[in-house]
């Protein structure tokens, strides 16, 4: 056991190296989001699919297409619209006949077929369409034509959602909000920030992203990441947040008076992976308090519900979850 403990450390420490340059990487490409970058990796490093929410030109887009690059994954990108159908995004079966008249169907392989896989304002697809998804996450096989066809390992979806413009759109179900490890925000930069984008990005010598790792490398690290030991103090915090997050469980007034519903075991299971990959992507052997209060309403927010407070007063779901983390901590 004192081996295998000193193995999982040395894996650690190599894995700590490894992830900073990959984050300098990814730097490169997009300014100022730090925290954006810590999450997004930490969704992938657990193994996850993450949802990112933001407004247009907030590089989320350039994220994806930087981290893909960075740790040396097949990218592709689906653009959602109304019109998707899932055979765009599973790929179909095609008639094929052979010079002797022979006919058989072969199956064309859709863009799902990667391993870092853009899903861009997915809302804006039909539920039929989003549904094509869900067994793809989950399982990480599609069924065409009653026939498996497994998909890529490692196999991530970061989809991109704009909070601003809802026509059109179809809102996610709570199923599919469930698949997604993480929920990201992405805000507006700082005034710096936005002054490094308008000088840098509109030159003639803007920094590529380089891979600074391989898929084969990113498999290793999620297996690490599965390893990391957990304090019972750290799995106690969490245990006490999700519980507490459910108006049947609840003994916070607030919870009970204004939470629709609450967090699944799943919840759960995601804050521990989570919390792990911060910790590795922050040098650390263990997870803390601290990851477990930051990871909160990533891993919470879109798991639960508000009901409607007509007085105007109650606070919002974020300030709810992240009050509830400092208590549970």
């Amino acid at each position: 056991m004192p081996d295998d403990n000193q193995a999982i450390v040395n894996d650690a420490e190599r894995a700590g190296e490894t992830l900073e340059n990959v984050k300098s990487e990814i730097a490169k490409a997009v300014f100022g989001q730090d925290r954006v970058i810590e999450l997004a990796l930490s969704a992938v490093l657990a193994g996850g699919h993450a949802l990112l929410i933001g407004a247009p030109g907030l590089a989320k887009t350039r994220l994806v297409t930087a981290m893909s690059t960075a740790l040396g994954l097949d990218g592709a990108r689906i653009q959602f619209t109304p019109d998707l159908m899932p055979s765009d995004i599973l790929g179909s079966e095609v008639l094929d006949e052979t010079a002797e008249g022979k006919r058989s169907f072969r199956f064309l392989r859709g863009p799902i077929f990667t391993q870092l896989l853009m899903a861009d304002e997915i809302n804006r697809a039909s539920p039929r369409t989003q549904s094509a998804l869900l067994q793809a996450m989950q399982e990480r096989h599609v069924t065409i034509a009653g026939m498996h066809h497994d998909l890529p390992r490692p196999f991530h979806v970061l989809a991109t959602q704009n909070p601003i413009e809802q026509e059109g759109t179809y809102p996610l179900p709570e199923a599919q909000l469930d698949r997604f490890l993480l929920k990201i925000d992405v805000a507006y930069p700082d005034v710096d920030t936005e002054r490094r984008i308008l000088i840098e990005t509109t030159g003639g010598d803007e920094q590529v992203p380089k891979a600074a790792l391989s898929a084969a490398d990113l498999i290793e690290m999620q297996a690490l990441v599965r390893k990391m030991p957990v304090g019972e103090k750290i799995l106690a915090a969490i245990l006490e947040l999700v519980r507490q997050a459910r108006p049947e469980q609840t003994d916070d007034d607030r919870v009970k008076r204004l939470v629709d519903w609450g967090p699944s075991p799943r919840a759960g299971q995601a804050l521990m992976l989570a919390a792990r990959a911060r910790a590795l992507l922050r040098g650390r052997l263990a997870p803390s308090i601290e990851d477990v209060e930051a990871l909160a309403e990533p891993c919470l927010g879109h798991r639960m519900a508000m009901r409607y407070d007509p007085t105007g007063e109650a606070p919002s779901l974020t300030e709810l979850i992240n009050d509830l983390a400092r208590k549970a901590a």
